[in-house]
């Protein structure tokens, strides 16, 4: 979602905050709960769901669909100000933006629910899944702390591989080390075979693989310190993370094009088999099945270059949903969100719809391509977890200087002293 429609998103939720409480609800079945949500792929699975719950309980669960995503944001913006929302829905947006929605009454509070019972209900999950809609104690937003929303599923993002053509260049495992990957990729390259695709169009994939080298070669704790401006990005460190890029370049790793390639043209490369590996999140399973069913791979780790760090990938909820704080069938749709979330609902989920279960008893009965993301998601991360996030404007010139990078135009090093004169003004400009 763009920055304005967030912007028109926090505003709606201040402006209804400030709000009479004079306008109301029309009074409905109180057996009836609405679901408002974005995901055509998952809409069917959701609908069959809806009508067993209703078998069993005598509850009827009514799903709407407003696609794509961002009418469905403006549908629950619109619907902010008229008090109009649904039973239970879901927020598409950052964590600012919930926070608005829960500090206007709008979101319920699920912390008593999943605590209830010596926690059963939390220990369900990923906890890299329910930290996303869990606020800590101290957090910046002003959010009592709390857990507020249920994840649907979970995602993290990895490299693939075609087995067959690593096969096909003699390559007999997937590269752990970025030294093995780069010898794949030449003989790779001795086949005719492209080595590796993604989205590289958008900066946010960029974002994603360039945070894991750099989790990989310096840590967490010094990237923290560089957004802090106690570390220049003209760090020897920093430089070997814009140096992975110029390599990939020099050894001919990348398909051509990827520097401005969106992901969903990238997908259909990996899915065609015009590149042996291709770095994508989880739902590409979904997306790979429907472009190429027998297409056979496999996933791995981005290959480490630091054997003393982890390597870690982004990660958390893929969808969540979250309760009306102020609708009358509160309880009736907390109850309804708990039995979505149980194991035998998350299994079929994750079958028709082939996204990673939330609840973490699903995994023995779900595609073995699936378990192999879910297997490491305890190395993830998100920015959205992290103590702090580097000035947007930073972000903006470091991740386009890799796309110079990628395109012969600039160096590492010349990359990094471009960042670091941008940081520094910006840090001036906060100290004013």
């Amino acid at each position: 979602m763009d920055r304005k429609l967030g912007i028109m998103l926090f505003a709606a939720v201040m402006v209804f905050s400030l709000s009479c409480s004079g306008c109301g609800k029309k009074q409905e079945d109180l057996n009836t709960i609405s679901v408002w949500h974005w995901m055509i792929d998952r809409n069917k699975a959701l609908e069959e769901l809806a009508a067993k719950y209703e078998q069993q309980t005598g509850i009827k669960v009514k799903i709407d669909l407003f696609a794509p995503s961002e009418a469905y944001t403006q549908k629950v913006v619109a619907s902010a100000q008229a008090k109009v929302l649904p039973d239970i829905y879901g927020i598409l947006d950052k964590k600012e933006i919930f926070s608005a929605f829960i500090k206007g009454g709008f979101i319920a509070d699920l912390t008593p629910d999943f605590k209830a019972n010596n926690s059963e209900w939390e220990n369900w999950f990923f906890p890299k899944a329910l930290d996303v809609n869990r606020f800590v104690e101290g957090n910046v937003y002003g959010v009592k702390p709390g857990i507020y929303g249920v994840p649907l599923d979970v995602t993290n993002i990895q490299m693939l591989y075609n087995v067959k053509l690593l096969k096909k260049a003699g390559v007999k495992a997937p590269p752990q080390t970025f030294s093995e990957f780069l010898e794949a990729i030449q003989a790779l390259k001795r086949v005719g075979v492209s080595g590796l695709v993604s989205g590289w169009g958008e900066l946010w994939m960029l974002d994603c693989f360039s945070s894991n080298y750099a989790f990989n070669i310096m840590g967490e704790e010094k990237i923290m310190a560089t957004y802090r401006g106690e570390v220049p990005y003209t760090d020897p460190d920093w430089i070997k993370v814009l140096d992975v890029f110029k390599q990939l370049v020099d050894k001919g790793a990348l398909l051509e094009g990827v520097v401005t390639k969106a992901n969903k043209y990238a997908e259909q490369d990996f899915a065609l088999e015009r590149a042996a590996f291709a770095f994508n999140g989880s739902w590409c399973v979904n997306v790979y099945n429907g472009m190429n069913p027998s297409l056979e791979y496999g996933v791995m780790l981005p290959p480490a270059i630091n054997s003393n760090l982890p390597m870690k990938i982004w990660g958390g909820a893929g969808s969540s949903l979250v309760v009306n704080n102020m609708s009358p069938r509160k309880d009736k749709a907390i109850a309804f969100l708990k039995w979505l979330s149980e194991k035998d609902q998350q299994t079929y989920l994750a079958k028709e719809t082939k996204n990673l279960p939330s609840n973490r008893e699903a995994l023995a009965e779900i595609p073995e391509v699936l378990s192999s993301f879910a297997s490491v998601m305890d190395q993830a991360t998100h920015p959205t977890f992290w103590a702090l996030n580097e000035d947007p404007i930073v972000s903006e010139v470091f991740l386009k200087g890799i796309q110079s990078i990628l395109i012969g135009e600039k160096t590492p090093e010349q990359i990094a002293q471009e960042v670091q004169k941008v940081k520094q003004e910006q840090l001036s400009k906060k100290k004013k």
